[in-house]
């Protein structure tokens, strides 16, 4: 039985959820969030709150769509040079955590070769109750850069990030099944460990989407929005029965983003794919439904109860 299935939905149903990653980034991000939540052109955000504009993010979602779907994406990195972040956790050190200068490491690499669980716990939860304490009721969790699933090394964090999403009543972004993209292939260690983990989720009561799904998050020499729209629209077409998680990087590109960002024209095209007549057009020829991580987290609650 697919998700689908389990929300009510018929089994050959292609339900979408198309979710903001990195609100809270800056005040671009921001603003563009808000407006595609608003307007209905993405179904949910999650925010990073170890950005200081994690408040700015709130405020304005709060204030404007308050009962969209928000949620927190969880953050172990920070990647770009010219703008950087840390630890939320106040109540231990964060040794293995903090690189130099006290921000998060720059790279996965490095998360999964240093990291110590201990430290991830006290964070993920610091960061998810900061949400809380801002007015926020999280309606699901995701991960910024993949920090949390081991993809290098093999050392994944997942039965911490299952414990958290257990206490506080969280779906998380881990596929049912893993389906290879851009002619990717995926390895049998990969997708044999990706099994055992759903089980795990699944014997916790988190529930999961079927599917994963996004357009490649920077730009190859040449490309145009007429290239990034061929390939999403490749990507709705291809849609599977079920529930599939899109992830989205929208922004309008803004000075402020352009001042750190390495590919901020990538995500002025995302968002101009987003309120794109054709995309609409297409959804609506694929009989895609979009829904909500309120949906999978409601869920999550009759199973729990």
């Amino acid at each position: 039985m697919n998700t689908a299935q389990r929300l009510g939905y018929g089994k050959e149903e292609k339900l979408l959820i198309v979710n903001a990653d990195d609100f809270g980034l800056c005040g671009s991000v921001n603003e563009t969030i808000v407006e595609l939540l608003a307007s209905g052109a993405v179904c949910s955000a999650t925010v990073m709150m170890c950005c200081s504009w994690s408040a700015d993010a709130i405020a304005r979602v709060l204030g404007t769509v308050p009962n969209a779907d928000v949620g927190v994406h969880w953050t172990l990195t920070s990647e770009w040079p010219g703008y950087k972040w840390g630890p939320v956790c106040r109540t231990r050190p964060m040794i293995t955590l903090a690189a130099r200068g006290g921000w998060f490491p720059g790279t996965v690499a490095e998360i999964e070769r240093t990291a110590d669980p201990e430290e991830v716990r006290c964070e993920l939860i610091a960061q998810t109750e900061a949400a809380i304490a801002s007015g926020l009721s999280p309606t699901h969790a995701d991960n910024h850069m993949a920090s949390l699933y081991g993809l290098y090394s093999g050392k994944d964090l997942l039965s911490v990030v299952f414990d958290i999403c257990a206490k506080y009543g969280l779906p998380f972004r881990l596929p049912r099944t893993l389906i290879p993209v851009g002619g990717r292939t995926i390895p049998a260690e990969l997708q044999e460990r990706a099994k055992r983990r759903v089980r795990q989720a699944d014997d916790r009561g988190i529930v999961l989407p079927d599917y994963i799904v996004g357009p490649e998050y920077g730009l190859n020499e040449g490309d145009t929005y007429e290239a990034v729209k061929r390939e999403g629209i490749a990507l709705l077409r291809g849609l599977l029965p079920g529930v599939t998680e899109w992830i989205a990087h929208p922004a309008k590109s803004a000075p402020e983003l352009t001042a750190f960002h390495g590919q901020p024209a990538k995500r002025e095209m995302e968002r101009r794919f987003w309120l794109d007549e054709d995309v609409r057009r297409i959804t609506a020829e694929e009989r895609i439904r979009f829904i909500g991580w309120r949906e999978l987290q409601l869920l999550q609650k009759e199973l729990s109860a």
